[in-house]
């Protein structure tokens, strides 16, 4: 008899850690390069973006299980050109979902700062890691390309190069599709 109930008690433990997920999972990063957008107005002189400039868009796909949470931090680690570039941005508001969205931005003139002489290309970016953080605890991590656990962390960090979208020309863009971005008060 005692070992048909230590059994169930350990099936019944199997199970109960089973059923545990995590609260944050980040499930995939899509970098892209893309051109400014274009907006049409009227009251002042219109000025064209090159096009030929490209930004690179760095957006990434999260689940949460919480049926709602204040605040998450999304940490980029973005490999471009042998330099390391750093950022992170501050989400709040976070609804249980599959599909919660955060982007982060590196301008076409600190791409070409990053490789002076030479045409932006696909080949430069050569790894992005994302972190998510919830109270300073790392809740996951995901890499682009295959890579040792924090590869990044013996590298020299280059921060204050990356923008939240609410820092550049895409702000008004999208808003339904990436998660609010906390802002200071």
């Amino acid at each position: 008899m005692k070992g048909i109930i230590m059994a169930m008690a350990l099936v019944g433990g199997s199970i109960s850690a089973f059923a545990q997920t995590r609260d944050f999972q980040l499930l995939k990063i899509a970098p892209n390069f893309i051109s400014s957008p274009q907006f049409a107005y009227t009251g002042a002189e219109q000025h064209t973006a090159d096009l030929r400039e490209r930004w690179l868009e760095v957006e990434v796909t999260l689940a949460a299980t919480p049926e709602l949470s204040d605040e998450l931090t999304v940490k980029y680690f973005i490999l471009f050109n042998g330099r390391l570039l750093t950022g992170e941005v501050t989400q709040t508001n976070i609804p249980a979902g599959r599909e919660n969205r955060s982007v982060i931005y590196v301008t076409p003139k600190t791409l070409q700062r990053l490789m002076p002489g030479r045409t932006v290309t696909n080949a430069a970016l050569q790894n992005i890691t994302v972190q998510l953080l919830q109270r300073g605890v790392i809740k996951d991590e995901l890499s682009l390309t295959r890579a040792p656990a924090q590869w990044y962390a013996a590298m020299p960090q280059i921060a204050g190069l990356t923008l939240n979208k609410n820092e550049t020309p895409f702000a008004a863009l999208y808003w339904d599709r990436y998660l609010e971005i906390k802002t200071a008060r």
